[in-house]
């Protein structure tokens, strides 16, 4: 099936749970906050934090905490967070990039395709220096230059346009519910990786970045 990715000109890539997963890395900050304020916290409660935001993570360890916080103490709290989580990802190196990623990369670009990488993190230019692949990237789209997060197609619309291509011309590429949606609603055809009954909308979908065939799209 080769040949046939002629009819895209980017792939454009998120970065958590695609390139690489720093969900751990949360875990850990959050853990550590928890545990100073006295809010019981394990892998499950964390599971509920996927995909909110930081204050919205806040506020459900807050919920559990044994007494309240000012607004103040909440940036505070959260502020202590971000600085733990940027210190976790200081450690991080190209062994972090998940199995199949770099050769993902590296395939559409000997294909001729343009790279792009589409994250809601604010910390993604850290991540993508510590991976050592920050110049594998055409344009790099995060949280701070986008007004609205996925599912809203902002991001991936953003990066089509930074590359100078209709949005048709990009296939995206997404681990989440919402990142899959994101794509979909910015007209471009959507790689899931994960679980076809959760990914629903993808337009293919394959378990890991192992199994990312451009061909195959």
């Amino acid at each position: 099936m080769s040949g046939n990715h002629g009819k895209y000109k980017a792939v454009i890539f998120d970065l958590d749970g695609v390139i690489t997963d720093t969900a751990h890395y949360h875990y850990l900050a959050w853990k550590r906050l928890a545990d100073s304020i006295g809010a019981p916290f394990d892998e499950a409660f964390n599971e509920e934090l996927k995909g909110v935001d930081r204050m919205g993570s806040l506020a459900l360890i807050l919920a559990r905490a044994p007494r309240s916080y000012s607004d103040e103490e909440k940036l505070d709290l959260a502020d202590a967070k971000n600085a733990h989580y940027r210190e976790l990802i200081a450690t991080m190196t190209p062994d972090d990039l998940l199995p199949g990623a770099l050769e993902a990369l590296e395939a559409v670009r000997a294909a001729g395709l343009k790279t792009g990488l589409a994250s809601v993190s604010k910390n993604a230019f850290t991540v993508l220096d510590r991976l050592g692949i920050r110049d594998r990237f055409d344009t790099v789209v995060d949280a701070a230059t986008i007004a609205n997060s996925k599912p809203h197609p902002e991001i991936f619309l953003t990066a089509a346009s930074q590359l100078g291509l209709a949005p048709q011309d990009c296939l995206g590429v997404e681990d989440a519910v919402a990142g899959v949606a994101s794509i979909k609603d910015a007209g471009m055809r959507a790689v899931g990786v994960g679980r076809p009954e959760v990914l629903t909308r993808a337009d293919w979908v394959i378990p890991s970045m192992r199994e990312f065939r451009l061909a195959d799209y």
